[in-house]
């Protein structure tokens, strides 16, 4: 196995399967049978989920609502987002911890990162919850504050397409993917793999990020495996 500990980022939005709102079950399912599949080869799994398909903060800024107020509740939907993971990876027997930036005891682990490390080393799942604890923060950012915290190898971000393209694939058919790139010429091409303060917490710490499909059976098992699967930034 190419990499004994990650932190896997995934978006919210993509919870939602092809409904337009909320958790899609199957799709939920689907996400849980992969990281299962790491699991079980012994990979060290911690998750960061977004809040998107419940509740999204900047868009709540743009109706009128006070930004700090919006983060919290987009903070608060992530957690429902975690809550979910969890309850589908103990369904398929998985040992699974819930730590949270929020204090919420009945539901949840105050975020310890002495904690964490060592659930992770007696082979439990570490899940994420509630962003940073902190307005202005994204769960990008979050991921990446957790994965230097936790000592993982690489963060890998799962979406719906797989890699970095020149320009967006959905909408110009003429991108081409980068098998790897780095960091300064992501910068300097403007690519958008995560928002600028996560990306630039993973360079300034030589942090790897791997941008792949998620969506697609397999994908993760294969990249855990060291096959060349998404788009990775590096140096």
């Amino acid at each position: 196995m190419k990499y004994k500990r990650i932190l896997l980022k995934l978006s919210g939005e993509a919870l939602m399967g092809n409904k337009g709102f909320g958790i899609d079950q199957e799709r939920l399912m689907e996400y849980a049978k992969e990281i299962k599949a790491a699991y079980d080869a012994g990979c060290q799994v911690a998750i960061v989920i977004g809040g998107g398909n419940i509740f999204r903060g900047i868009q709540a800024e743009k109706g009128g609502m006070d930004r700090v107020h919006g983060d919290y509740m987009g903070m608060l939907a992530t957690v429902i987002n975690s809550m979910a993971i969890q309850a589908a990876l103990e369904g398929l027997g998985v040992q699974t911890r819930l730590q949270s930036a929020i204090k919420m005891e009945q539901i949840c682990e105050p975020f310890i990162r002495r904690k964490a490390v060592r659930h992770l080393e007696k082979g439990r799942v570490v899940i994420f919850g509630a962003g940073s604890g902190n307005p202005y923060f994204t769960t990008d950012s979050a991921a990446a504050l957790r994965a230097i915290e936790i000592e993982a190898e690489v963060i890998l971000k799962g979406t719906r397409v797989d890699g970095i393209y020149t320009a967006d694939p959905e909408k110009d058919k003429t991108a081409t993917k980068y098998d790897q790139i780095g960091f300064d010429e992501v910068y300097s091409k403007g690519l958008e793999v995560m928002d600028l303060t996560a990306f630039t917490l993973c360079k300034e710490n030589g942090l790897p990020i791997i941008v792949f499909d998620m969506n697609k059976k397999g994908n993760l098992q294969n990249l855990l495996n060291g096959d060349k699967v998404g788009t990775l930034v590096v140096g």
